[in-house]
């Protein structure tokens, strides 16, 4: 049994709580910590955690973890206090499940990364999309070569956010939120695509704008373009601004166009150029996608048991903190080149100013200033987690 500690009891908290609650015969939320403690006893109460105990900071409940019994900590806070918190836990002896995005630069996640090494235990970082059918299917499909190499491919992560949404004291802010879609929405599908490409792109060039959010310093719409070392391209959007948002991904391979959410088109080509269908490849893809067995546990609660069986087997999760590293450093990518309305080559150097989230604060575009701010916003039900 692996008792569990939630750090942060906003909103994306209860996906936490109520996967762990998925797996009883396996872990225990002993703890629940938030800055506004009161958020920590709504939590208790809404999921009947009659034995957690409340406090006020991961430092306090730090002193108790022996006491606790404490192994695994969900680290729900908001991004500037990711790296800080993960790494206190760390040095611990404790794992940690870091939500998304793993930390506002990537000298943060090197320390991370460091701390995981030092003392030995698990670091996973919150990609619970790639727990998705659709997403691992299309995985494997594109590893099996079926449709050939990638040669372009079109990543989308379109949602729409009043503009109170903003208003969050930690959100629309480069020192507290770390940046806009393109690091807290996008960044599944930036973990989507590094995992399909297996590797990063050596070029990025990116714009970004801020159209319907004049209480907010970043950037609220993003366009980027990435290009791998063998001429393949990638085009990424990251939106809170387009209604009746969707999330998906297009791969235009070699010899077939596959996606999510599945869809299959191949043509071949006539005597003069243009295309005809090529039913034969359509029906093997589609034959092929459908043999793949559905995964026993989706999204969140998927992400939850592949932690719970790192931890209990000693084997790495699905989403190390490497991978957690190469989409910070593409979304680095994007915001240096958005800034600076210059292509950006990768990887980035440590002597890089926006390898420091120092340099990141000291060279970001602030598109508005962000003049007041609430403690909580009012209760609209349950968060949206994306639709594919």
């Amino acid at each position: 049994m692996l008792n569990v500690a939630i750090i942060g009891c906003g909103n994306i908290s209860s996906a936490h709580i109520n996967s762990y609650l998925k797996f009883p015969e396996r872990c225990k939320i002993v703890a629940l910590v938030d800055i506004f403690p009161e958020k920590a006893e709504a939590r208790k109460k809404q999921y009947g955690l009659d034995t957690a105990q409340v406090f006020s900071s991961h430092e306090e409940m730090l002193k108790s973890a022996k006491k606790l019994g404490l192994s695994l900590v969900s680290n729900c806070t908001p991004p500037y206090v990711h790296a800080s918190i993960a790494i206190d836990c760390m040095n611990t002896g404790l794992h940690v499940l870091v939500e998304k995005p793993m930390a506002t630069c990537l000298a943060e996640c090197d320390q991370m990364l460091a701390a995981e090494a030092k003392n030995g235990v698990i670091l996973s970082c919150g990609a619970q999309n790639r727990f998705l059918n659709i997403i691992s299917k299309l995985k494997e499909l594109a590893d099996s070569g079926v449709a050939g190499r990638v040669r372009c491919a079109h990543v989308d992560s379109l949602w729409w956010r009043g503009h109170c949404y903003y208003d969050l004291w930690w959100r629309g802010t480069w020192e507290k939120e770390g940046g806009g879609p393109t690091l807290n929405h996008a960044v599944h599908q930036i973990d989507m695509i590094n995992w399909i490409q297996k590797e990063l792109p050596v070029e990025v060039t990116a714009v970004l704008t801020n159209v319907m959010h004049d209480n907010s310093e970043v950037e609220d719409l993003s366009f980027a373009i990435l290009k791998y070392a063998d001429g393949a391209l990638a085009n990424v959007t990251s939106s809170v601004v387009h209604h009746g948002g969707t999330q998906s991904i297009v791969l235009q391979c070699e010899d077939a166009k596959i996606a999510a959410p599945f869809s299959v088109a191949a043509e071949i080509s006539k005597p003069n150029g243009f295309g005809e269908t090529n039913q034969p490849l359509i029906d093997k893809i589609t034959q092929q996608y459908n043999a793949i067995p559905n995964r026993k546990y989706e999204g969140f609660e998927g992400e939850i048991d592949d932690v719970l069986t790192a931890i209990e087997t000693g084997k790495k999760p699905l989403i190390t903190g490497i991978d957690g590293r190469m989409t910070v450093e593409l979304i680095t990518a994007i915001y240096k080149s958005g800034c600076t309305k210059q292509t950006v080559n990768l990887p980035l150097a440590k002597d890089d100013e926006f390898y420091t989230f120092e340099g990141i604060l000291k060279n970001a575009t602030r598109f508005y200033k962000k003049a007041s701010s609430v403690e909580a916003l009012g209760d609209g039900g349950a968060i949206p987690t994306g639709k594919f």
